[in-house]
């Protein structure tokens, strides 16, 4: 019964030191893509060489936060977006569903991991700025604008704080 206690213990402790980690989290949409055409009936289309040069960009803003895993959805414009910075750190894009954030929260918040890039869309990273701080506060961003992140910074598993910059 005393090493059943224990084990228990142990198990809540591990629980509560991997939520109480500090993380930094930086979120962008995708860069500019190409326009869809016709003969492109699924919307997944490339970056525009406008779109490659704002995601060479992102590198230099996004390389100081020193991200150990990259997350981005399928879509081919979001995974080229991310492609600088997870070539120049030597990292796997892991591609994550974003119908599905809260579970890409929880695999976050579980981990012992503490830097984080995630990219998607217009609609998902607002809202998954959102799920990440618990409060409604960011809107669905314009379809014209594309060069904003957000830095969420969490220490002892609370947030601290969020920063908005543009690029």
């Amino acid at each position: 019964m005393n090493r059943l206690f224990v084990m228990v213990f142990l198990t809540m402790a591990s629980i509560s030191l991997t939520y109480a980690q500090d993380k930094t989290i930086v979120l962008v949409r995708h860069a500019e893509k190409m326009a869809s055409t016709e003969m492109d009936k699924t919307g997944d289309v490339d970056l525009s060489d406008e779109g490659r040069t704002r995601a060479r960009h992102l590198l230099e803003i996004v390389k100081k936060y020193k991200p150990h895993e990259i997350f981005a959805t399928s879509y081919k414009r979001v995974q080229q977006t991310v492609e600088p910075i997870a070539k120049y750190r030597n990292k796997e894009v892991q591609v994550y569903d974003p119908k599905d954030q809260a579970a890409l929260v929880d695999k976050i918040m579980e981990s012992r991991i503490e830097h984080y890039l995630i990219a998607g869309h217009s609609n998902t990273i607002p809202a998954l700025a959102n799920l990440l701080m618990k409060k409604e506060i960011f809107k669905q961003v314009p379809d014209n604008e594309y060069g904003v992140i957000w830095v969420v910074k969490i220490r002892k598993g609370v947030l601290k704080r969020v920063e908005v910059y543009t690029y």
